[in-house]
């Protein structure tokens, strides 16, 4: 079962506006309004699949009560589990570490 407040976590963790995600889940903003603030069961079952359908497209786990989490919560997956984009086969030379003769990449 996902919760109203598992809906606006995700939604805060991807940065996504109420109303792109009622438009992707062809809903209405005042309808996910009223799924984000249910205390219980998030709304109807068509419109609770299609919202987390939209989510979970947009990389988010939402994690069940029994599971790897205490309670209900959300997770993002970063994309190939990469932190940072860069190119490995790329060196960085800090600009002082040029001046001191040091080996390329030193300095970080």
């Amino acid at each position: 079962m996902l919760s109203g407040r598992q809906i606006s976590a995700a939604r805060a963790l991807i940065g996504m506006s109420q109303a792109t995600l009622a438009r992707a889940a062809n809903i209405s903003v005042p309808t996910l309004k009223r799924m984000e603030e249910s205390e219980g069961a998030a709304g109807m079952r068509n419109d609770v699949a299609a919202v987390r359908a939209v989510l979970e497209t947009a990389g988010v786990t939402f994690l069940e009560v029994g599971g790897v989490a205490s309670g209900p919560g959300v997770s993002v997956r970063t994309g190939g589990g990469a932190v940072m984009d860069m190119d490995e086969n790329e060196v960085v030379q800090y600009p002082e570490n040029l001046e001191n003769d040091a080996p390329p990449g030193a300095g970080g």
